[in-house]
């Protein structure tokens, strides 16, 4: 199954309070494994970032300011999405940014039926915990050493790896060993090999067996066959 884990930096809270993106960060996962594949861009956000934001994520109006339009950027990051589940850390506050932005440029719209968001998968499996994507890192022994600020293909590096916890990886992993563990079981159960008590008859014919003696003995006398013929 192909997964894209989606992570967008904005301007602010609300993109009905006139808050645009600044960046968007996309990872593809096929059966929950990194592909390698990344779809990773900033975002001229045709207004100012409030000092608040930048101190998020440390995107400044003037590092935007020649930065592509979303207009310019929409088709291809559709495409790169284009028939995948889009995994997201709090998905409401990531698709309503981005359906306000498709919106705005006359694109197709997200469905929430291809969105799987993390925050509610992390509040059920670990009910009253703290389920910020640092709190999950933490709880699963992920490096957080480049986190410094909010970035969005990072945050996406990590959401893959906490996601994949949240879907069973550890306990994919015991089911590895407990697997491994019950094979030595087995072979230390196996019946002893034990000789036929009739040799099996043999399947060739006399010409097939005069061809392969022909043949070995064209490879010479110093040839790795005659060991074992």
């Amino acid at each position: 199954m192909r997964e894209i884990i989606l992570d967008t930096e904005t301007t602010g809270l609300d993109p009905f309070d006139g808050h645009r993106i600044v960046e968007i960060g996309c990872v593809e996962l096929l059966n929950c494994i990194p592909t390698g594949r990344t779809w990773h861009c900033h975002v001229n956000p045709e207004r100012d970032v409030p000092y608040q934001a930048f101190e998020v994520h440390g995107l400044s109006t003037e590092f935007l300011r020649d930065k592509p339009r979303f207009l310019e950027l929409a088709d291809d990051m559709l495409g790169f999405i284009e028939g995948a589940m889009l995994v997201m850390h709090n998905a409401t506050f990531d698709f309503g940014f981005l359906n306000a932005e498709l919106e705005r440029v006359a694109r197709p719209l997200l469905r929430w039926d291809r969105v799987v968001d993390t925050l509610a998968l992390a509040r059920r499996r670990h009910p009253g915990a703290p389920c910020s994507l640092d709190a999950l890192c933490r709880r699963y022994g992920i490096d957080l050493s480049e986190r410094e600020t909010h970035n969005a293909l990072l945050d996406c590096r990590l959401l893959a790896s906490v996601y994949v916890e949240l879907v069973g990886g550890h306990q994919a992993r015991l089911e590895f060993a407990a697997n491994g563990v019950q094979a030595a079981m087995l072979r230390g159960h196996e019946l002893a090999i034990r000789p036929r008590p009739q040799a099996l008859a043999p399947r060739l014919t006399a010409v097939e067996i005069e061809a392969h003696r022909a043949f070995v003995a064209s490879l010479g006398t110093g040839a790795l066959w005659h060991r074992y013929a």
